[in-house]
């Protein structure tokens, strides 16, 4: 008499553990890990869509950097100080944002406005910048806006999206803070490069 062998329903695996990888130990860090990756992805599409629209709005000789730039000066159509454009791009170099805003002058895109005995300067954008950022505009509207109305509650789930970055940013932010009092070599999870020679 045979015997027939029961089949045992195999055990779900955690998503985290279906990959061996060090930024996904957990289920928790393994979806922070994707949401990471899928924001890159999203960042190197949207700067060669950037990139794109310059270029057949007439600002192909603009880098990414420069662009956005050029963008934020256009806000709201009123001069901004070199610090506040740092603030309004995340940035803290003032350094490149200074080194983009001469290359903007230079095209006479962007001019340097100095109110009186003032020492300090604000930027604004010429005719000739609002003309192609107009432009910009417009092929932006057309190839990207008008297409994407057609997903589901597309203006709800940008909003969403947008005000969750914004908080992550906080975080982030405040991770990059914290993290500069570490002492790598301290840390009882990771050994130092002196312990894992000894161990040898």
């Amino acid at each position: 008499m045979t015997q027939e062998k029961r089949s045992t329903p195999k055990e779900k695996m955690p998503a985290a553990a279906t990959r061996a990888w060090h930024l996904g130990t957990t289920h928790h860090e393994a979806v922070t890990t994707e949401f990471e990756w899928s924001i890159l992805r999203f960042f190197q599409a949207f700067e060669r869509y950037c990139m794109q629209i310059a270029h057949i709005s007439g600002l192909a000789d603009l880098s990414f950097s420069e662009l956005i730039l050029l963008h934020v000066i256009g806000l709201q159509d009123t001069p901004k100080t070199v610090g506040l454009l740092a603030r309004q791009t995340n940035t803290d170099s003032v350094t490149n944002v200074q080194y983009s805003l001469r290359k903007l002058v230079a095209y006479e895109l962007v001019v340097k406005i100095r109110e009186g005995k003032s020492k300090v300067f604000t930027y604004d954008v010429t005719d000739k910048g609002r003309e192609l950022i107009n432009q910009y505009a417009h092929f932006r509207q057309r190839v990207l806006t008008e297409q994407i109305k057609s997903i589901e509650s597309i203006d709800r789930k940008l909003s969403e999206a947008a005000r969750l970055i914004s908080m992550l940013s906080g975080v982030y932010d405040e991770a990059v803070r914290v993290s500069a009092t570490y002492n790598p070599y301290v840390s009882q999870d990771v050994p130092s490069p002196a312990a894992k020679t000894r161990k040898k």
